[in-house]
C-alpha cells in the first residue's frame, strides 16, 4: 500500500514526464550512434545549453506568476551589442559596458512589466511590441551587420563568465557554473521562501494573492526585470564564446525557451512552476537538437520533434493533473 501511494505521488509530479522523456531520448539516440554521449559532444552540448537554459530558468518563474515574455531573444542579441558598442568605442571600459548592458535591460524588463501591471496590457502584447523596439534598436546601432571581432583573452570578466579549463578531455566552461548557481537558487526561491509562495499566488489566484496582502504588481515587475536581465547575460555570454555580437543572435529563441519551460510541467495559465522541469525541458530540447543531427536526420525537421514534444508532454500533464484530481 505504502509503494503504491509513493508511486501515486511520483507520478503526480510535473517534472515525472520529462524525466521518463529524457532518458527515452538518451537510450534512442545512444543506441542509433554512440557518440552521442561522448565527452566532446557532451561539452559541445552543454556550452551553448546554459545560455538558453539562463533565459529558461527565470521565464519559469514569469510564466509561474501567470505572464510571458517575448522578448528575451531580441535582449539575447542587444545585450552585447550595447556592451561592445560602449567598449570598442573608448567610452567605458568593458566591466563598466556590462553593467552598463544589464541595468538597461533590466529598466528595459521593469518597463514591460509597468505596462502589463499597471496600464493592464496583456504580457503577450506588451513584449511583442517590445521585441520588436530592441532588435530594431540593436539593428540600427550597427546598421544591420554583426559587430567587428575583438579579443576578450585575459581580461578576468570574459574568464569569469567563460572561461574553461579541461578535466581529463572533458572541457568544462564558467557559464555552466553560473547555471548550476541560478537554477539552485530560484528552485529555492520558488520552493522555500515566501516570495516563491507569492509568484505561486499571484499566478494560481491574483485576486485572492492581493486579499491577503500580496504585492502582485510589483512581484510581477522584478520578475520582468529578472527575465530581462538573464537574457541580457545570456546573450553576452554567448557574444564573449563566440567572438561576435550580432544584432539578429536570439532570433526565435523566446519560443524555443517557451517551450523549454511548458515540457518542463510549469502552468502556461500560471500558479503552477518548476525549476526542476525547466532543467529537464532545457536538456529535453538541446539533447533533441543535437542527438538529430548525430544520428543523420536533417536539423531542419528540429521544429518537427519540438512540436510533436509539445503536444505530447501537453497531453501527459493533463493525464496525470485530472488521475491526480480524481485521486487515482
Amino acid at each position: 500500500m505504502e509503494n503504491r501511494s509513493l508511486l501515486k505521488s511520483l507520478l503526480a509530479r510535473p517534472e515525472f514526464g520529462p524525466l521518463i522523456l529524457l532518458l527515452v531520448e538518451i537510450f534512442v539516440f545512444t543506441a542509433i550512434n554512440p557518440n552521442v554521449l561522448s565527452l566532446q559532444n557532451i561539452s559541445n552540448t552543454l556550452a551553448f545549453t546554459v545560455e538558453l537554459g539562463l533565459i529558461a530558468l527565470a521565464m519559469t518563474l514569469l510564466m509561474t506568476s501567470g505572464e510571458f515574455d517575448l522578448s528575451v531573444g531580441s535582449l539575447f542579441g542587444f545585450a552585447p551589442v550595447l556592451m561592445w558598442t560602449l567598449s570598442n568605442s573608448g567610452v567605458t571600459t568593458l566591466e563598466v559596458a556590462f553593467v552598463a548592458a544589464l541595468l538597461v535591460a533590466a529598466l528595459i524588463g521593469l518597463a514591460n512589466g509597468i505596462m502589463v501591471t499597471k496600464l493592464k496590457i496583456p504580457s503577450f502584447l506588451v513584449t511583442l511590441g517590445m521585441l520588436l523596439v530592441v532588435r530594431g534598436t540593436a539593428l540600427f546601432i550597427t546598421d544591420g551587420f554583426p559587430q567587428r571581432t575583438w579579443s576578450a583573452e585575459g581580461v578576468w570578466l570574459a574568464e569569469a563568465l567563460v572561461g574553461d579549463f579541461y578535466v581529463g578531455s572533458f572541457r568544462i566552461y564558467m557559464s555552466l557554473f553560473w547555471f548550476i548557481g541560478a537554477a539552485l537558487l530560484l528552485g529555492y526561491v520558488l520552493t522555500k521562501t515566501k516570495a516563491g509562495n507569492w509568484i505561486l499566488a499571484a499566478g494560481g489566484n491574483p485576486l485572492a494573492a492581493r486579499a491577503r496582502g500580496v504585492n502582485v504588481g510589483w512581484t510581477k515587475n522584478y520578475l520582468f526585470m529578472l527575465s530581462a536581465t538573464l537574457s541580457a547575460l545570456a546573450g553576452v555570454i554567448s557574444s564573449i564564446r563566440t567572438s561576435a555580437a550580432n544584432p539578429n543572435s536570439g532570433t526565435g529563441y523566446e519560443l524555443e525557451v517557451i517551450a523549454m519551460v511548458v515540457i518542463g510541467g510549469t502552468a502556461l495559465a500560471g500558479g503552477r512552476g518548476t525549476i526542476i522541469g525547466t532543467v529537464l525541458g532545457i536538456f529535453i530540447l538541446r539533447f533533441m537538437r543535437n542527438g538529430i543531427v548525430m544520428i543523420g536526420v536533417p536539423g531542419l525537421a528540429y521544429n518537427i520533434f519540438i512540436g510533436a514534444i509539445i503536444l505530447g508532454m501537453m497531453g501527459l500533464h493533463s493525464w496525470l493533473d485530472r488521475r491526480h484530481q480524481a485521486g487515482v
